[in-house]
């Protein structure tokens, strides 16, 4: 008996994966079962396949990655897997903020193991309009001038040890299913082959 984990490794392992195929099995799921799903993609060869399936769906935005009406100040988690090769897991959460002259943007840090060691790794979600590696990003060049309450300090990551997991990167996202998205992370405008798959949950009160 196969379980979702194996049938979506099995749909990437594929000459052309099907990015309806694998949207189709991650929306039939579970949120539990969906995170356990994208968390068996180790490495980069079955990201890098999802990556490159995932070109075929429109830009994502800001807009879909957090919702417009989704309440503002209330966090968002991102369950994540990336294709390193130690400390795959990870969550990045991010919230829209209140302040009138932020824009379309949600702000978030990562949450990791390794926190204390690598830094919390604050970004600026925003749109990426006509960049053809994707619409939206979780961008590190940027830094938020605060998180939520519960949140660590902001940190910049042009330091430390920060500044060689986080500095000058961007990662550039595409759409995958209904919650489920894939990046590609970016360094001084090279593409570095490095990917993750993050599922989102929305939380409610």
């Amino acid at each position: 008996m196969s379980y979702p984990g194996q049938t979506l490794k099995a749909l990437l392992e594929r000459p052309s994966p099907d990015l309806a195929e694998i949207a189709a099995l991650l929306d039939s799921l579970s949120l539990a079962d969906r995170i356990a799903a994208v968390r068996e993609l180790n490495g980069t060869k079955l990201q890098g396949a999802l990556w490159k399936a995932a070109a075929a769906a429109p830009p994502v935005i800001v807009d879909e990655m957090v919702p417009p009406d989704y309440p503002r100040q209330r966090a968002v988690i991102f369950h994540g897997k990336n294709s390193l090769p130690a400390f795959t897991d990870f969550e990045k959460i991010c919230f829209r903020p209140a302040d009138a002259d932020a824009g379309n943007v949600a702000w978030g840090y990562n949450e990791t193991r390794i926190r204390p060691v690598i830094g919390p790794g604050y970004y600026v979600l925003h749109d990426t309009t006509g960049n053809r590696l994707g619409g939206a990003a979780f961008d590190y060049t940027q830094v938020p001038p605060r998180g939520l309450p519960s949140w660590p300090p902001v940190k910049a990551n042009d330091t430390g040890v920060t500044q060689f997991i986080y500095g000058n990167m961007i990662d550039y996202m595409r759409r995958v299913s209904s919650d489920v998205f894939i990046g590609s992370a970016v360094k001084g405008s090279k593409e570095m082959g490095s990917y993750f798959v993050v599922v989102r949950e929305l939380l409610s009160l």
